[in-house]
């Protein structure tokens, strides 16, 4: 039996699954990845593109024969950045949200007692304080919170500058941000830079549109995932390693099973500390 679904997971755990999922006729993700095939080459490519509405439009590079334009004029290397950059721009915001969601949970740990959540390290939380230039001298630690939550989220959406967590990296990486105009600015801004410069009219030069796109990666890695990470470890304390018991098996029959999807720890700290 399990030799069958071996080409389609290295987990075991999963093979009496798979066999229930055939024998009852449910659908699975490689059941719909079989009935995809062949997909589609232009895609594959990065050649096809759907940005505005004079679209669909392709490119075809297996012969001489067919368009090697878009309608509006970009050609193979403006379609595939175009399309790379949207993709980076979708990935840095759903990144970058789980730090804004972190943040806005550390203000309200700071200003209500009644929000469930508390702060487990504070000495994490006076060192970014002090790192970010915030006063913590004779300060309630609640107060201290409240301010590295408000700055935080000002990392979002600030106008002049670049991110703040940025200067942790080191100067000879930060002159090469800086000739290739990439250094980080604000999270938001640069990732709506690259919606706006991939937008019908708007860029069509894929060096610019990649040089947008390289600043909002690195808008989320040293911007919202960097401050998930940091405001994590100061409201839920620094992880450390323990000895748990995971995958299906760890389901029971007659109990009710909580699955929670994603890695942003809010809702599954809260679930925590409920059922101890």
């Amino acid at each position: 039996m399990s030799e069958d679904f071996k080409c389609l997971s290295c987990d075991a755990a999963n093979y009496k699954l798979l066999e229930k999922a055939k024998n009852e006729k449910i659908e699975t993700v490689w059941d719909r990845a079989e009935a995809m095939q062949p997909q589609c080459g232009f895609g594959e490519m990065g050649l096809c593109c759907t940005n505005c509405s004079m679209g669909p439009c392709r490119i075809v590079k297996v012969s001489e024969d067919g368009p090697k334009k878009g309608i509006c004029g970009a050609d193979e290397d403006t379609i595939a950045a175009r399309n790379l950059a949207r993709a980076v721009a979708a990935g840095s915001s759903a990144h970058s949200d789980h730090g804004r969601d972190i943040a806005h949970a550390l203000y309200h740990a700071a200003k209500n007692p009644e929000s469930g959540y508390k702060i487990k390290n504070s000495e994490k939380l006076v060192s970014l304080a002090k790192e970010w230039g915030i006063e913590t001298e004779n300060m309630d630690i609640k107060d201290i919170a409240a301010k590295v939550a408000e700055v935080a989220l000002q990392e979002f959406g600030k106008p002049f500058g670049h991110l703040r967590f940025a200067e942790r990296a080191p100067k000879g990486r930060l002159d090469i941000w800086d000739k290739m105009n990439v250094r980080p600015r604000a999270i938001d801004r640069d990732i709506v830079e690259v919606l706006h410069s991939t937008h019908i009219g708007c860029d069509a030069d894929y060096r610019n549109i990649m040089t947008a796109a390289t600043r909002a990666a690195l808008s989320d890695g040293w911007g919202g995932s960097m401050i998930g990470t940091e405001l994590s470890d100061i409201l839920f304390g620094v992880p450390e390693p323990h000895e748990i018991e995971a995958n299906l098996g760890v389901l029971k029959e007659n109990e009710v099973n909580i699955v929670i999807h994603g890695h942003e720890p809010t809702l599954s700290e809260a679930i925590l500390v409920a059922v101890n």
